[in-house]
Parts: structure tokens; sequence; C-alpha cells
């Protein structure tokens, strides 16, 4: 049996993570695939116990460093429990987020060493990297006014001032600079205009 695919969908807060991944799922499974759709921090029922606790709370719950290894751990579950075992069986694997937003919201928005956070990677992941990753990008302002305005216990991460925004975004840019192969970047366009159930399987078609 083949291997299964894995697509990564990133982006800061409000990118429209969540309507991009339905379409795309959708679209595979017109195209005949067989799709597991999953998030970080969670995706796996002990990385969903740690999530509460990277999203929940103050800005300041957590020491940087000490945010960074909660992430690892529920990372680590997360490939283990869920990506890897469906990959395995033949199934796509599309997560909203994986390693490309820790390096954003981490590295260039929290200031951890970003050596640092490469190593921690391959020690939660190993070899495991996806096959496509598209990263949504539009004005820090603009994401933030449609993140804090859902309603729910989950604002931990919008509730950290603009300036820490706008540092993870440019992080986001410069990882899509650094390594364009396998990487699709959605500059500033609406959300309804990103992706459609009709484009999505050309998208995909690549590899």
């Amino acid at each position: 049996m083949a291997r299964g695919r894995f697509i990564t969908i990133e982006g800061g807060e409000g990118g429209g993570k969540s309507t991009q991944i339905k379409r795309l799922a959708r679209a595979l499974e017109t195209a005949g695939l067989a799709i597991v759709t999953t998030r970080e921090p969670g995706g796996a029922p002990g990385a969903e116990q740690i999530r509460a606790l990277l999203v929940q709370g103050a800005p300041d719950r957590w020491d940087p460093m000490t945010e960074v290894l909660l992430f690892a751990a529920a990372r680590r579950e997360h490939v283990a429990r869920t990506i890897e075992p469906a990959l395995t069986v033949g199934r796509w694997v599309i997560s909203d987020r994986f390693a490309d937003s820790t390096m954003a919201y981490q590295g260039y928005g929290r200031g951890i060493d970003r050596a640092a956070l490469e190593a921690l990677r391959r020690l939660a992941v190993g070899t495991l990297v996806p096959d496509l990753t598209l990263i949504l990008d539009l004005p820090v302002e603009t994401g933030l006014a449609r993140a804090r305005a859902r309603a729910g216990a989950e604002q931990r991460f919008e509730a950290m001032d603009i300036a820490f925004h706008e540092r993870l975004r440019q992080g986001f840019l410069a990882i899509a600079a650094a390594e364009p192969v396998g990487r699709d970047h959605r500059h500033g366009r609406p959300v309804s205009s990103v992706g459609t159930d009709s484009a999505w399987p050309r998208r995909a078609g690549r590899f």
C-alpha cells in the first residue's frame, strides 16, 4: 500500500485555516482519497489535554521555553498516535498547524533560539516533514480582529500584543522564502478567494 501524503496549513491568527482545510478535505475526498483532518496543538487524546494548557489562560502563563516543551510533547503524541498511523495505511493527513508554527510563534515571536527549536523538532518528529505546506497570510490587524471576534476560552495567543503577532507573521514569510519548494504562500487574499473545491485537486495534483 502506498504511503499517504501529509499536508499542513499554516499562518497567523484569523487567516482562514479551518475554512481552507474543510474545502481541501472535501475536494480530496471527492477525488477518492481517504482523508484525516487534525490540528495542533492537539490531534491525539494526550495532545488535546496539553492543548488546554497552551491556548487558555493569561498570555504570560508560561515561560517561553516551558511553552516550547509543552508544544513538543503534544506534537510527539500527535505524530505517534495520529499522523504516522494514518500515513502508514495510505490515508492523506491535513493538519491545522505543525512545526512551522513553533518556529514562527516561539522562534520569531517569543525569541527562542531557532537552532534549538530545530533540534527539538527533530527529536519530536524524527524525519517526518510535510509533503506540502500552505501558508495563509494577511495583515495582522485583520487576522486578529477575526480571531478575537470568536467566542470561547482559547484566546491566549490572540491576547498577546500586536508586536508579537507582527514578528510571527514575518517569521512565516521568512520560512516561506527560505524553503519555497513544497510551500504555497497565499498573500493577503480574502479567505473566499484562496481556495475553492474545484481548485484544490489541481494544487494537490502537483504531488
